[in-house]
């Protein structure tokens, strides 16, 4: 393993936040089931909780554990877009906590192309948080030159790397009826 993707997999295991490229923008994660994680990756970008998070993962058994009841077709839906930059939302499972969802029924979850942001998740062993790096309401960094300003030294690492093709972030879609909710 790369060492600079090393440190990030550590830094992530403490707790920490870190920035990493993705399909469109530079994205920040973190443990999704470390609740002091979340609120200071949340505290960074001063977004309120109740918005909720996407969750990435390097295949579909990363997210799997984090979806509810759903019906064959639904999962189908997702799983024939994936991996790619795809976001669904589906019922969550009862493992999601309330700090990742925000106040939705549902939970966003995308599995990656992205060779970087998937290297990342296949080295920490899980779905990981992927919200945009920007402070909340402003336009998310679309350049390491970007994430630096926005961010400085408060980040506890950084995985360098390409962002993808796409201009914009992925669209997000429900997984039970199809609808885009972000095109």
């Amino acid at each position: 393993m790369a060492p600079e993707l090393a440190d990030a997999v550590a830094r992530l295991r403490q707790g920490g936040v870190v920035a990493y490229p993705t399909e469109a923008v530079w994205g920040l994660g973190c443990d999704p089931l470390d609740e002091a994680a979340v609120r200071k990756l949340f505290a960074l970008k001063q977004r309120p909780s109740g918005l909720g998070v996407v969750l990435i993962g390097a295949d579909v058994a990363q997210v799997m554990p984090f979806i509810g009841d759903v019906p064959a077709p639904a999962l189908a839906r997702a799983a024939a877009t994936w991996p790619g930059p795809h976001t669904w939302i589906f019922p969550r499972s009862s493992r999601v906590p309330a700090w990742i969802s925000g106040e939705h029924a549902g939970i966003a979850l995308r599995v990656t192309a992205h060779p970087v942001a998937a290297a990342l998740c296949r080295a920490f062993g899980s779905a990981l948080v992927s919200t945009s790096a920007n402070p909340h309401g402003m336009p998310p960094a679309r350049s390491r030159a970007d994430l630096d300003t926005l961010f400085g030294d408060t980040l506890d690492a950084i995985v360098d790397g390409p962002l993808g093709a796409l201009e914009r972030p992925t669209p997000i879609r429900d997984a039970m009826t199809g609808e885009f909710i972000r095109s």
